[in-house]
This record gives structure tokens, sequence and C-alpha cells, in this order.
């Protein structure tokens, strides 16, 4: 094989809009970048997208020689990358709520036959992280609990779904981002805790998972000093990469990277450094996501690793071998692209969301003729989840569902906006405020607190992570919903209006 076509085998890149860029084309032709990854800004609807993944494949096909991995983060919920018209399943911690692990296979099974459908091949899911830092502000609700067993069989479920649906699973992030107070995205999180007690929560999931076959592993760029006491994060760490994963846990599979874009790395290492540090460390496939020519620059930076023995040309052309292989397994059918949205794969989701809406705290609560709604638009709050959308927002659906008033606030109020805006709640039957990662913008929490001062019964909503409900009034009702989405605005109405029951179990301790 001619190195520059083996060398791009081990990239990954992805490009702005809703078309190949002219530089994507330039650097697949030039540098034989074999791989492709997909974001929200991408993907317009699902005839698009498929159109789309179909011109990525014969580039790299008629350029390479072999078939692209086409990836993409489709989790469910709050990391979710498709578009309206496919089937967009809860959160992997609303699943888990459900109380039923094959919910889990179900939705990996219909997400990997919508992708499919629409020409992607690789879903880089599920999170099989142990979310046990309420703190944690990527995490979070991307988890399936804070419990590794329940992780560990929600997440093989879903993997075993994925499968089922003809698409390569990827488990992340390894060796656990669970426990975790800084974004990697943004800096260089550190875990401090022995290897004894890694195995016993982090590394459980990803033991499991191993043991139950999975085809890929996606990396963590964070400090496990336990594990690698030279300063270097998981991912350019051979002894994690190597020793711990491959030989201890004996993973056979692709290793893949976290995107090597993300500030643990750019800012500490540097891309390309880091790049090649990865493929040293035991890495098969590293992702450059947002920039053709930083990938090239690590794709010649590789070669000039390999000229010089800096990285071992047997281990490398062994990686190269295992990544073709993958290919070689690719499935080339498609279902029919009817099937994505179908009414039956909608009416699955809408089910699973339904059974993951959780009672926290009890107290009475009775909408009444004019309830007033309160809460924030759907902020970005870490770099891993879907955009920010004014579009719509909690509190106007509730109104158009309920009836009452809606009140927008901002998503950190502070002491002047918060009694402006309950000065509106005199002549209302309740208040229902929700809140969305009020642990990361504390000024929501303090507006629960004020609202339940008011003689008035109050309604606490968790829109994204639970641990928003942990310290209420006692005379607060409070819901967790995990999900800031029209499906979950729906159940929420019909739980408030008393036509459902909410039945969820809480997947995380929210106290201790």
């Amino acid at each position: 094989m001619d190195l520059t076509v083996a060398l791009g085998q081990h990239l990954v890149t992805g490009f702005q809009g809703p078309e190949m860029t002219e530089e994507l084309m330039e650097h697949v032709r030039r540098y034989k970048i074999g791989n492709i990854v997909l974001f929200e800004y991408n993907v317009v609807d699902k005839a698009q997208l498929k159109r789309l993944c179909g011109e990525i494949t014969a580039l790299v096909e008629r350029e390479t020689g072999y078939p692209p991995f086409i990836t993409i983060d489709q989790e469910g919920g709050a990391v979710s990358r498709l578009k309206e018209d496919a089937t967009i399943f809860p959160s992997a911690m609303a699943v888990a709520a459900t109380g039923n692990p094959e919910n889990a296979r179900v939705a990996g099974r219909i997400t990997g036959e919508e992708l499919r459908a629409m020409g992607v091949n690789f879903n880089l899911a599920p999170v099989m992280d142990v979310n046990n830092n309420p703190n944690n502000p990527v995490i979070g609700v991307r988890s399936y609990g804070d419990d590794p067993a329940s992780v560990a069989r929600y997440g093989i479920q879903m993997t075993q779904g994925l499968r089922e649906g003809g698409v390569l699973a990827s488990l992340k992030h390894f060796p656990g981002h669970g426990d975790t107070a800084v974004d990697s995205h943004l800096g260089l999180p550190r875990v401090e805790k022995s290897l004894e007690e890694l195995l016993a929560c982090e590394l459980l999931p990803f033991q499991a998972a191993i043991d139950a076959g999975v085809p890929a592993v996606m990396t963590t760029h964070i400090l496990f000093p336990a594990l690698e006491p030279d300063g270097v994060p998981a991912t350019l760490s051979r002894r994690i990469m190597t020793d711990l994963l491959k030989t201890r846990m004996g993973f056979q599979g692709l290793v893949v990277s976290d995107c090597m874009m993300m500030g643990a790395i750019e800012r500490f290492f540097g891309t390309v450094q880091g790049g090649v540090a990865a493929i040293r460390a035991g890495v098969d496939l590293v992702f450059v996501s947002h920039s053709p020519a930083l990938a090239s620059q690590l794709i010649e930076a590789l070669r000039s690793a390999l000229d010089a023995g800096d990285v071992d040309a047997a281990e490398f052309a062994a990686s190269t071998e295992k990544l073709l292989r993958f290919k070689a397994g690719l499935r080339r059918d498609a279902p029919s692209l009817d099937t994505v949205g179908s009414a039956e794969h909608r009416v699955c989701s809408q089910t699973m969301t339904r059974g993951a809406i959780t009672a926290v705290q009890q107290a009475p609560f009775a909408l009444g003729e004019r309830p007033l709604f309160l809460g924030c638009y759907r902020f970005r709050p870490t770099m891993a989840s879907s955009p920010e959308d004014t579009s719509f927002s909690f509190p106007q659906e509730m109104r158009a569902r309920l009836g009452g008033d809606a009140i927008v606030t901002s998503q950190n109020p502070e002491g002047d906006e918060i009694a402006r805006v309950l000065s509106q709640a005199a002549g209302h039957t309740s208040l229902v405020v929700g809140a969305y990662n009020g642990r990361l913008r504390p000024g929501q929490l303090a507006l629960v607190s004020a609202a339940a001062r008011l003689d008035l019964p109050v309604c606490a909503v968790a829109l994204r992570n639970p641990y928003d409900l942990a310290e209420l009034p006692a005379q607060v009702y409070a819901l967790a919903a995990y999900d800031y989405d029209a499906r979950t605005f729906a159940a929420l109405a019909d739980v408030l209006a008393g036509n459902l029951t909410p039945t969820g179990v809480l997947p995380v301790r929210l106290r201790g």
C-alpha cells in the first residue's frame, strides 16, 4: 500500500456546512485522508445527509481505494447531530431512568438503522462514563448513571443495538470522564484515583463491554496519575492505551481518539504533536475534527516520525491492517430512507421519554386554571452539546400545551430579575420552573428557592441534569425530565395535567 494512503487511513477530519468544501476535497485528493466526522452543521435533513454521505464515500474510495468511516456523535438527547426528520432518542440517563436495559438496545438498533439508511457507518456512542461527580460539566445526562454495573448493562445493550442496526459503535471516554469538574474541550482534567478505585468504578463498564465484544473504544484527554505518572493525558499514554487497555483488559478492536483539537490537547501539547504521540501510544484512528489542513499536517508529521523511527513501523502497519479489516466488514446495504423517522420508530422514542419522567420529590401540586411557567432557552453548556436554540423555550411550549402564562428568563438570573419575574406571579394558580444545568447557572436554583417562598404550589423540573433538584425546599414538587426538547415537553405536559403518572427511577444519587 502507498504510504500516503496508509497514513490517511488513520485520520478523521470534518468540514463546515452541508456540502463538501473545496478544502476538504483538496486534502483528500492530496493527502488521502480516509475518514470523516459529521456535526450538526453538516446536516440539513435526511435526504441531504444521504446524498452528502454518498458523495463523501465516492470521493474517498476514488482517492484511496477504501471506503471511509463516516462517523457521527448520535448519542441521543443532549448530544444529537441529526435533525427532527430522524428519530431522536432520549439521553442515556433518561433511557436508564426507564429501568429497562432493553430500551437501550432498541434505541441503538433504530439509531443504527437510520444512520445506515443515510450513509453513516460509525456512531461515536455509547457513553460508558460513570457520572459520579454532580459538578461534571460535560457528561451528566450523557451517562447512564452513577452505578458502574448499571452503566455497563445499558451501554452493552446500546452497543448490541447499534450492531444490529448495522453500524459500528465506540464506547467512550476511556478510561473514564465521569468524575471530573473540568471540561476537556477547554482544559486538562485530572482524576486522582488509585488503580484499584478505577477498576472498581470507571473501568468496570469498559471491561464488561470489552468482555462482551465491542468494536471500538474512544479515549479521553484526562490525566490519571495512578496510571500514567509522566504527566500526559490518557490519549497520549502508552501505559494506558496499550499496557492497560490492550494488554491487561484484552481489547483488540479499534482505539479512536477524542478530537485532538480540544483544549486539553491543543493548549498543552499541540494537535499535531499530540496526534503523533497518540499513534505512538497505541491509538489507531486520530480525530482532527474541524480542520482538513491540520489533519494533513499530522499526516506529514507521522511520515517524518516513521522515517525517524519515532513511531514503530511494524506496529503502525498492524494498526493499518486492523483499520482495513474493520472497513472490509462495513455493511454496504442500506434500508429505505423511509425508515428514517418512521411513525413506528417515533413511537418507540416517545414511549421511552414518557417512561423516563421521574418524580424526585413529592409535594402537593396542581396546575390550576392559570399556571405560570418560567425558565430559560436551551443554551450550550459544553462544546459537546447541541447548539444553543432560541427558536423555542420550555415556558412558551408549556403555555401552548397547558394554558396560563410564560416568562423566559436569562440563563443565570440575579436578584433583580428574580424579583421582577416573581412579582408577576400574582393572580396565578401555580408556578412551574424549568432548570437547565442549574448547578452551572445557580441563579436558576435561586429562582426556584425564591418561588417556593410564595404562597403558591411550585413544581421544579430538571430539563437536563437531575442534580439541580438536590436541595429543594420540602414544599416543592420536583420532576426530572433529563432532556430539553419537544418530546420531553409533551410528556411533561401530560404529567402536569394529571394524565401521566411519572414512573421513572433516578439513575444517580442526588446527595452523598
